[in-house]
């Protein structure tokens, strides 16, 4: 009764138009007022212990790194040597994009950054080769999306706070899938351009290749720095978080010189502004789980499906719909924030690795990223490509299918997200 009150409240408040993280703040609120005891002194204990968490610090850190790396030119190297690799083949620049977004997921852990990064550079140009809008518009909004699943992922971040998993397990975990996820979106793009006979690029020679890997070295290596930090036990997710933001002001402003010091401010209130607003959504979030756990409805869920005998596979199938249909109208961190602590411990009951769990959330995401009414990426393309969000949606609708292609895997074959990090000991 209580579950059904609750989100009730919330859905009203969000059907007005409130934004998601205010919606939350009056949600809790409400529900505190009217239907509980519960004294106003421990929630605002919970309030301020609930984001005194560690990990919370890499989010402002990823943002920073990602801001300085969309302003410093290092995508423009991305697609350059990217295109160098594949530009030869059917579809070239489209599988030239997808490359592009892999490798820049790897260095900013945002998918809109990614969008905007990649697609800003490569859309125009396409267009120019002789692409139609289209196919462009296709390839850069689903292949931007593999910026929350290849680490770092600012929405991995989010789910750790939320289930207090370790984010390196998960970084680590989201490797493969994340790799997979691009030869799929890939294979998808050099079949269409196959199919259409759209234009390939002349071969590049091992000279140019070597120049553009020369040029773009600097943002490549920060993968290395993260990943190879986190692995090595140099480091914490959240150290490296804020070693990727002092390593990116570095290659932006002194070695590429794409960002001179009056931009730097500039980066920084951006960055501010964006952190300001994922903690302002997790503070309302955090909430919203106290009150969850208060009203024991996570375990009275779990008690409910374990009674009528619905096991692992009719579980996941559920979460996978729910999730999708929380992508119709709301953004990536809000769906992890609000769920996670109400599918995590039903999760936890029927034997789910968490790790494999979180990456199963954050595949969800990325399809909800690329489907209306509430599509982030869809939006973020739109302004780039001028496209309507009705034309945007028939143009990424045979990478979209691939993509729920891909969750089919990656829900039922749990190897592909927990083998390298029980290999890595990290597990």
């Amino acid at each position: 009764m209580n579950a059904s009150i609750i989100f009730i409240i919330l859905l009203v408040l969000m059907l007005t138009g409130m934004p998601i993280s205010i919606s939350l703040g009056l949600t809790v609120l409400s529900f505190l007022f009217m239907f509980t005891q519960v004294p106003l002194e421990s929630v605002a204990l919970k309030l301020f212990t609930g984001i005194e968490k560690f990990e919370i610090m890499a989010i402002p850190f990823f943002i920073l790194a990602g801001n300085f790396l969309t302003h410093g030119g290092v995508a423009r190297r991305m697609i350059k040597f990217a295109t160098s690799m594949v530009g030869h083949w059917y579809g070239g620049l489209g599988l030239a994009g997808v490359l592009a977004c892999a490798l820049f997921a790897a260095v900013s852990g945002s998918s809109p950054a990614t969008v905007v990064a990649i697609g800003s550079i490569l859309m125009p140009a396409m267009v120019k080769a002789g692409f139609p809008n289209k196919f462009g518009a296709g390839v850069i909004t689903t292949s931007g999306a593999l910026g929350i699943l290849i680490p770092p992922s600012i929405v991995m971040v989010m789910y750790s706070v939320a289930t207090n998993t370790s984010v390196g397990a998960l970084f680590m975990a989201g490797v493969i899938p994340g790799i997979a996820l691009a030869m799929v979106l890939g294979g998808v793009t050099w079949y269409r351009a196959m199919k259409f006979d759209y234009p390939r690029m002349k071969k590049a020679t091992f000279g140019e290749r070597w120049k553009a890997f020369r040029e773009s070295v600097w943002g490549l290596l920060l993968i290395v720095v993260v990943m190879g930090g986190i692995y090595s036990g140099m480091f914490t997710p959240t150290e490296a978080a804020a070693m990727s933001a002092v390593y990116a002001f570095f290659v932006a402003v002194f070695v590429y010189k794409d960002l001179s010091m009056k931009d730097v401010a500039r980066v920084l209130l951006n960055s501010a502004n964006m952190s300001a607003m994922l903690l302002y959504i997790i503070t309302n979030a955090v909430l919203f789980s106290f009150i969850m756990t208060n009203e024991n409805i996570p375990q009275a869920l779990a008690d409910w499906m374990l009674g009528h005998g619905l096991g692992m596979i009719a579980f996941l199938l559920a979460v996978n719909i729910i999730l999708l249909l929380a992508g119709n109208f709301m953004e990536p961190s809000s769906i992890v924030l609000i769920f996670a602590p109400i599918l995590f411990p039903v999760a936890m009951k029927l034997g789910i690795d968490p790790v494999h769990f979180g990456i199963l959330m954050v595949v969800n995401m990325e399809v909800g990223m690329c489907h209306p009414p509430v599509g982030l990426n869809l939006y973020v393309a739109s302004g780039i490509t001028k496209m309507g969000i009705t034309e945007l949606t028939v143009a990424v609708w045979p990478w979209l299918l691939s993509m729920l292609a891909f969750l089919v895997v990656v829900t039922y074959v749990p190897i592909l997200s927990t083998w390298l990090p029980k290999t890595l000991g990290m597990m």
